[in-house]
């Protein structure tokens, strides 16, 4: 369970938190309309800092009881604009897990190797094995994306024939019929959208430029990217409608405050892993005769 000292304000059941962020399976979202703020009735900052510490040791121990349990893998992808807080909140979310039960993925460029297969090909090989989490900065997702708001990258994929009319509603039934498979043989994909607004955007770039220690982060394409801010909305939102399915839904998260939103990935995490019904494996006859000999010759020594 979580920690007792769970903030009363957090929604505390799954149906109440999910249905605050889930982003509906009908088709019917609107990215405009969804907040980048959270909720008014959120606690303090030091009281979110205080309850992600929680989450973050109960995450650990969930992790430990999936390998255990050895059913299921977890796929967490993450997915928002240049400056929505993808790395941070991956970084202090999973901080306590075990670094041998989970493995971060960050897909930027497709190499040449990876343009010579399918669009899904690089993403299927850093699937993450039963009983750990996997974790993708970034994903197949980009490519209805990223890709979309610049068709001209197709040419690169030497796709069969010269016409792409209907590329992306291609891509978005290949993306369901793959996580569908996933879900099917025991990979539990959740999938966040971390909704930073414009004006939260440019604060953190601006921040980026000022701050010595944090230049490095800051390139100059990242603004011709937030020059088609609405062409990456319109695609976001297609996206999001397309893609959220019960077997893979999307969370739409607040991303201008970082506080709220790891808080909120985290409990999305917990909360997802806890319906899974995770259980220690029973020991046998056999093995619990092994217990009690291993205990006898320990205590003889």
């Amino acid at each position: 369970m979580i920690s007792g000292k769970t903030c009363t304000n957090m929604p505390n059941r799954r149906s109440d938190f999910h249905d605050r962020h889930l982003v509906p399976f009908d088709g019917d979202f609107s990215v405009r309309t969804a907040s980048a703020k959270p909720p008014k009735d959120i606690p303090s900052k030091a009281e979110l800092e205080r309850e992600l510490g929680d989450l973050v040791g109960e995450l650990d121990k969930m992790q430990q009881l999936l390998f255990a349990d050895g059913r299921f893998a977890v796929l967490s992808v993450f997915q928002g604009m240049d400056a929505a807080g993808k790395d941070s909140t991956i970084r202090k979310v999973f901080s306590g897990v075990n670094p041998a039960g989970f493995r971060v993925n960050a897909f930027g460029r497709p190499s040449e190797l990876e343009l010579r297969h399918d669009f899904l090909w690089r993403c299927q090989q850093r699937l993450p094995e039963r009983g750990k989490i996997g974790v993708f900065i970034r994903s197949h997702y980009e490519e209805v994306l990223v890709v979309r708001v610049h068709p001209e990258l197709l040419d690169a994929q030497r796709l069969p024939g010269a016409d792409h009319a209907r590329t992306w509603e291609r891509r978005f039934d290949s993306i369901r019929d793959f996580e569908h498979h996933l879900a099917r043989n025991g990979t539990v994909v959740v999938k966040f959208w971390l909704n930073v607004s414009r004006e939260e955007q440019k604060k953190r770039f601006l921040d980026r430029i000022e701050q010595p220690h944090r230049n490095w982060k800051f390139r100059l394409g990242d603004l011709d990217d937030r020059d088609r801010w609405d062409d990456f909305q319109d695609a976001y939102q297609e996206m999001l409608r397309e893609t959220s399915r019960k077997w893979a839904p999307w969370h739409a998260i607040p991303a201008d405050d970082k506080a709220y939103m790891r808080v909120a990935v985290a409990r999305v995490m917990i909360e997802t892993m806890k319906g899974l019904d995770l259980r220690f494996p029973e020991m046998s006859a056999d093995q619990r005769r092994e217990l009690q000999e291993g205990r006898r010759r320990l205590m003889e020594e």
